[in-house]
């Protein structure tokens, strides 16, 4: 059986809707795999886009877009609410079917030794295929953003793991890597003010001693006249979705600001909807084997 391997590369434009298609184009068009999700955010000015198939086709649509991302997308005239440090920002992949994280590594490896040789980019590896523990967090490797990396480049702590020791002038810094599922969610608050949101999520994440598997930021909405606390919960099955809304409304009481609404970015798994469900509605004994869908051939 084939090994079916997700992936969910971030590329910085969320703007233009041609260079979004012409960066999607390959996951559209390659045989064997789904395009299940593209989502751009105009504030973030990020595009998400998830991809499911079997690794070796999979491979070759994400080695294409990200030509194409490092042909179209000028870093040098990038703004966005969103940390980012190159064209292609992170590659992510994760293992679902008939695959396991070692496997999943070794495809990040493969991918991120063709691109830096191909495009000529600087490559780091994060998460469970790190090569060192201060470059497990994509955070960290992302630090400086695009603007600060020809510097964070000189140190040789940050060598790139494959690639130049210098950034690329237009398409800057990528992170390719292995993780377990995660889920992409933010909580809108119905104030402009970004320090709020910046103090709730430093309260929130579990690096300011918050909640063990989120990580968190303030971000603005100008188009919205909002702010959001935007956060990837990197474990949902032991922090969930519910906990992090309801710790961001305890906090957000202290400045008389509501809870406006909430998002998910990209695809969510059921069970971590079902969890908030069983939560908010008192559900007693409830479990995924009562959910008409899982049984559906």
């Amino acid at each position: 059986m084939h090994q079916i391997v997700q992936c969910v590369p971030n590329f910085s434009e969320g703007l233009d809707q041609a260079t979004v298609d012409k960066i999607t184009a390959p996951f559209a068009s390659q045989e064997g795999i789904k395009l299940l999700d593209i989502q751009t955010d105009a504030d973030h000015n990020r595009m998400v886009v998830t991809v499911l198939g079997p690794a070796p086709a999979v491979k070759k649509a994400v080695l294409e877009a990200m030509a194409r991302a490092v042909e179209l997308i000028d870093m040098t005239r990038h703004k966005g609410q969103h940390p980012r440090m190159g064209a292609v920002d992170v590659v992510p992949f994760i293992p679902i079917k008939e695959m396991d994280m070692a496997d999943a590594v070794a495809l990040a490896k493969a991918v991120a030794a063709e691109a830096a040789d191909a495009l000529g980019l600087p490559i780091f590896l994060y998460e469970q295929a790190a090569s060192a523990p201060h470059r497990v967090n994509l955070a960290a490797v992302r630090k400086g953003q695009f603007e600060g990396m020809p510097e964070k480049l000189k140190d040789p702590q940050w060598r790139p793991d494959f690639g130049p020791a210098r950034i690329h002038p237009t398409a800057g810094v990528t992170a390719v890597g292995a993780r377990a599922p995660l889920v992409a969610f933010n909580v809108n608050l119905d104030t402009g003010r970004i320090e709020i949101a910046d103090t709730i999520a430093r309260r929130v994440r579990h690096i300011g001693g918050g909640l063990r598997y989120c990580k968190a930021m303030g971000v603005a909405l100008e188009d919205r006249g909002q702010v959001q606390v935007s956060m990837n919960m990197t474990d949902f099955s032991r922090t969930s979705l519910y906990q992090a809304v309801e710790l961001i409304r305890i906090e957000a009481r202290r400045y008389g600001v509501s809870v406006a609404g909430s998002e998910v970015v990209g695809l969510v798994p059921m069970q971590a909807l079902v969890d908030c469900a069983a939560y908010y509605m008192g559900l007693e004994q409830f479990s995924m084997t009562q959910v008409l869908e899982t049984h559906l051939l």
